[in-house]
């Protein structure tokens, strides 16, 4: 396993990632943050973008589930309600939920991706378990803390940008 502040690709936005091209890399399994890479902080309800996205991805063969290092049962209900599974308090960049995950699906690593906003969490806790990283921007840094995080991890995605994916 790697210790790595560069994701394996980074694309704008998680709708882009289609099952064929997910597939095409080996990917079974996609792992997603959920503050900022499905739903902004301040809400829980998906764009029509992302909720058709998220169907279009049940129907497929690629298999879903939220890892989120989140307490607030928000995470939770918004899954049940769309019948995706989800593992909460993961730990990122730890290993603790993305291994949590692993199990759960009976799959190895090499076979999952985990696509997240944060270098710091999404993608190094990825690199860590030898899981893809894909980094999506983040949906809107809506305070100081997020926009200073983001300045932060501007390094590590110049150093990155020829593992952008334009699908």
């Amino acid at each position: 396993m790697s210790f790595s502040f560069l994701p394996t690709l980074m694309v704008d936005s998680v709708t882009q990632l289609t099952p064929q091209f997910l597939q095409s890399r080996g990917i079974s399994l996609l792992m997603l943050d959920f503050d900022n890479t499905i739903v902004p902080y301040t809400t829980n309800i998906p764009t029509e973008e992302m909720a058709a996205w998220l169907e279009s991805m049940k129907a497929s063969p690629i298999q879903l589930c939220v890892v989120s290092n989140s307490k607030n049962d928000r995470v939770k209900i918004f899954c049940q309600k769309l019948g995706i599974d989800c593992i909460t308090h993961a730990k990122k960049p730890f290993s603790k939920g993305i291994k949590e995950c692993l199990q759960k699906f009976s799959l190895s690593a090499e076979n999952c991706a985990l696509a997240g906003d944060q270098i710091f969490t999404d993608t190094l806790g990825a690199n860590g378990c030898g899981v893809q990283s894909i980094l999506v921007k983040a949906i809107h840094n809506h305070n100081i803390w997020l926009k200073l995080r983001h300045v932060a991890e501007l390094p590590f995605i110049f150093a990155a940008r020829k593992r952008r994916v334009d699908l």
